[in-house]
């Protein structure tokens, strides 16, 4: 049975509108209830659906934390409380510039709850443990300060860059002296090393002194905390979980880091946010090297290289989503935020949108956090989002590649915009982002139609606002929804079209001047785009199913394969065709068809009369047959250099007695 659901609402002090009805339907409520304000006067409102039977959806994200405290009070006083959810609907969609269209507002209201009504993914998580080992690496002065702050709650070993100890410390930590030369691991599983290494002597009287130097030294801790003032010992260090980096001349740094450091002792639940299936993996063959994508975008190193695949260390991964966007054949996908739930909720919300409207709305991507707050300033002191602009909020927008911006372009948004919180985001969706306008250019479109944004071009109508983008059917996989939107978009197929250097996408060409036929990239080729015909030396290619990923160029001998980035849209790209083929060499003893004639006669050439084994002899005649013949000749043969001499008659009882 389904459950029943009350939608309640709130023109926050009158100062934005909505339409009920819709909102109710966008819902799936049963009942909706609106109030002018929710979270002060009319708190009983919200307290006495919380004490209902049915499920509760309030339309106020400001005021969440709120509304969940009302609930833990319902549930204490009748030990019954109704399940809660809140969205928000205001800084999004509600609070706009004055002339902003209501029609488009309201539009956009119902969307944001329709697609809040999707089920959320479900990630696995780990469990990690952290005894409290924690080491701390800087100037004796700094290290000891911190070392007082988190020793109540830490089990602390300060290795010191100087000699600036002049007095006993507390007894409460260990204190040595050396240089950290390298750092890997994450919380609870820190491996540190150290140069010149000399633990603290607390024993004798006078001045401090240190124990043997070690040239080199190996420590582990759960927490690691760094004062050095240098570059961060991780890349993206602030997504290191258990790594604390700051300049300790800063003031406020040090009492900053201690609150946070003390609270990593015991036993934590980690998101796995991605799933990894090896056996689709394009990053090597037989020691040949091939994709590298998710290596070369990875911010915080997580990934590596293990044989034919990659590896991605769980514990490191701070699930940016960087390398789900750009791995071409889907064998990196992400648990919490999957290209599929994010393509039905821009799919959703475009849908209800144009039944609202009949017209195509905007899209912007952002981080929750960052992009979220950025947002709500907006709405609260600006004219807020553009009446016409829908947000979806992700945790990272490095998630977002040329797929999810091409599955919204498919579900009929005018425009697909990205609000970069910093130049590190804007450079991490750099490429996607050039990638897609490149397509979007080849299918007759303007690129403006896909941009990174500025929060302050969030109010502003957009180059393409207004326009009806036709929607597409929205099924398969990245590399399906890419190529069947391009395709809506182009309209008629034409010529391929061009795409940057790295794209997973394109074509391979053959110097056929090169190639031996040798059939290498083929045995090689992780996607089964190269294959070999079945009767005849030839190699075969289906460029639909061409990743890019190298390994064939790094494997031919001949150096005769040469990648092509390009987007061919036509059906000629989906069924395989002859790159490169010859006729096979017909045996000279039996006729059977084997190896490339041309490879055969090249070797005839160079052998004849070249080499004594082939000079004035029918040895030459040896490599014009096949495997069978050849064997056969090489014992029976005339002068055949494996064949033996006459066979010894054999002799009988009769033969001894005769003699």
């Amino acid at each position: 049975m389904t459950a029943q659901k009350t939608l309640l609402l709130c023109t926050c002090d009158k100062t934005q509108s909505f339409d009920p009805e819709k909102l109710r339907t966008a819902a799936a409520a049963d009942q909706v209830i609106a109030v002018d304000q929710l979270c002060g006067k009319e708190l009983a409102t919200a307290a006495e659906s919380l004490g209902g039977t049915s499920d509760v959806l309030i339309a106020c994200g400001q005021q969440a934390a709120l509304f969940e405290r009302l609930s833990e009070d319902v549930e204490a006083e009748f030990q019954h409380s109704a399940p809660l959810n809140t969205i928000d609907i205001r800084d999004r969609a509600g609070w706009s510039a004055p002339n902003a269209d209501p029609k488009r507002l309201n539009a956009k209201q119902a969307a944001l709850i329709a697609a809040a009504q999707l089920p959320p993914p479900m990630a696995p998580v780990k469990t990690i443990q952290s005894g409290g080992v924690c080491c701390i690496v800087g100037p004796t002065e700094q290290a000891i300060r911190m070392a007082e702050l988190v020793q109540d709650e830490l089990g602390v070993t300060c290795v010191v860059s100087d000699k600036g100890l002049v007095q006993l410390p507390s007894a409460g930590y260990d204190v040595a002296r050396g240089q950290l030369t390298a750092a890997q691991g994450a919380l609870g599983n820190f491996q540190l090393e150290f140069s010149q290494l000399q633990s603290l002597n607390p024993a004798g009287r006078g001045a401090l002194g240190y124990g043997e130097v070690k040239a080199s030294a190996r420590s582990e801790c759960d927490v690691f905390i760094d004062l050095r003032g240098a570059e961060p010992a991780f890349p993206s260090h602030q997504k290191r979980n258990g790594y604390f980096w700051a300049d300790p001349t800063k003031t406020g740094e040090l009492e900053r880091i201690a609150l946070t450091a003390r609270e990593r002792v015991g036993e934590f639940e980690k998101t796995v946010y991605f799933n990894l299936e090896t056996s689709l993996c394009a990053h090597s063959r037989a020691n040949k090297p091939g994709c590298t994508r998710c290596l070369d975008v990875c911010p915080t190193e997580a990934i590596f290289s293990f044989g034919d695949h990659v590896q991605i260390d769980s514990d490191i991964c701070a699930g940016c989503g960087s390398c789900a966007a750009v791995c071409p054949t889907s064998a990196v996908t992400m648990n919490e935020t999957p290209f599929e739930a994010i393509t039905k909720a821009v799919d959703v919300m475009a849908k209800v949108y144009r039944e609202h409207t009949n017209e195509s709305p905007r899209l912007v991507f952002h981080t929750r956090d960052a992009g979220g707050d950025a947002i709500a300033q907006l709405a609260r002191y600006g004219d807020g989002l553009a009446d016409d602009l829908i947000p979806l909020g992700l945790e990272h927008v490095d998630r977002i590649g040329h797929a999810e911006i091409l599955a919204a372009l498919g579900a009929g948004y005018a425009e697909v915009l990205i609000l970069a919180d910093n130049e590190e985001d804007r450079q991490a969706v750099a490429s996607e982002v050039e990638l897609t306008q490149a397509m979007v250019s080849g299918a007759h479109h303007s690129p403006s139609r896909v941009r990174v944004v500025a929060a302050t071009e969030l109010s502003v109508a957009g180059d393409n606002a207004g326009r009806v983008s036709d929607p597409v059917l929205l099924v398969g996989g990245r590399r399906d929804i890419t190529r069947v939107t391009v395709g809506a978009m182009a309209g008629k197929v034409e010529a391929p079209i061009p795409l940057p250097v790295g794209a997973p996408y394109g074509a391979i060409e053959i110097d056929s001047d090169k190639c031996t036929l040798c059939l290498a990239c083929v045995s090689l080729c992780p996607t089964g785009a190269l294959n070999d015909h079945p009767d005849r030396p030839e190699v075969q290619f289906t460029e639909n199913a061409c990743v890019q990923c190298g390994v064939c160029e790094s494997t031919c001998p001949e150096t005769a394969i040469t990648l092509k980035p390009q987007l061919d849209l036509s059906k000629d790209a989906l069924s395989a065709r002859a790159l490169h083929g010859e006729e096979p060499f017909e045996c000279v003893s039996c006729g059977k068809p084997f190896g490339v004639a041309s490879t055969i006669n090249r070797i005839v050439e160079k052998l004849e009369n070249q080499h004594w084994m082939y000079t004035n002899s029918d040895n030459v005649q040896l490599i014009k047959m096949c495997d069978d013949c050849r064997v056969k000749a090489q014992f029976h043969g005339k002068n055949a250099p494996m064949a033996g001499g006459e066979r010894p008659r054999v002799r009988t009882s009769d033969d001894y007695l005769d003699s």
